[in-house]
């Protein structure tokens, strides 16, 4: 599918740019980055286990997940984690992780992962993307809709066994870094905005 720029309407065409391929306007220079769309999903905890919702929409329709959503490009991720909790009044009390979920299909997403209670008296609800919600005791959690969600649960169990019990933690391995810094020179003008 073709793109055009958003300054004169050109079609974009490809270019090396920092040696990634992107769409670039051959009139003005626009390039069309395609940077990931940030989610979040929270960990809800409620009477000793973990707040799923079972889904009514597509991807996943009628399979379980974490309550999460993607944020908005005005919004402060964790205000956006409590705002897909809107049917269960939550509580962040936490960070579990940040993680890079691929994708062939679409564009790449990086996913932040929340631990959090309801609010005292609440009780979880089923919502618009909701066919009904469950709290399920963490040694007997349905299969979930998203590997990513998946992997978020799995380390926030990890997050709670005795240190001695929880032993490496895969994907948690030191980021690669450079021998050296990159030779590339400093930009000459800014990254436009879209």
């Amino acid at each position: 599918m073709g793109h055009f720029c958003v300054n004169c309407g050109a079609a974009l065409v490809p270019r090396v740019i920092e040696g990634r391929e992107v769409e670039a306007c051959p009139k003005d220079g626009f390039v069309l980055w395609h940077d990931p769309k940030v989610s979040t999903a929270v960990v809800v905890e409620s009477d000793g286990g973990i707040v799923l919702g079972r889904r009514s929409i597509e991807p996943g329709y009628g399979l379980w997940c974490l309550p999460g959503g993607f944020v908005n490009d005005d919004e402060d991720p964790a205000l956006a984690a409590v705002r897909e909790c809107r049917e269960e009044p939550v509580e962040l009390t936490g960070l579990i992780g940040v993680y890079h979920i691929a994708k062939t299909d679409a564009p790449s997403m990086i996913g932040i992962a929340y631990k959090g209670r309801l609010v005292d008296g609440a009780r979880p609800a089923a919502g618009a993307e909701t066919i009904e919600v469950g709290v399920f005791p963490p040694e007997s959690l349905p299969a979930l809709a998203f590997p990513s969600h998946t992997k978020v649960v799995a380390e926030y169990l990890r997050s709670r066994a005795p240190a001695e019990e929880a032993g490496p933690r895969p994907g948690r391995e030191a980021v690669p870094r450079a021998d050296r810094p990159s030779p590339a020179p400093a930009p000459t003008r800014p990254r436009r905005r879209r």
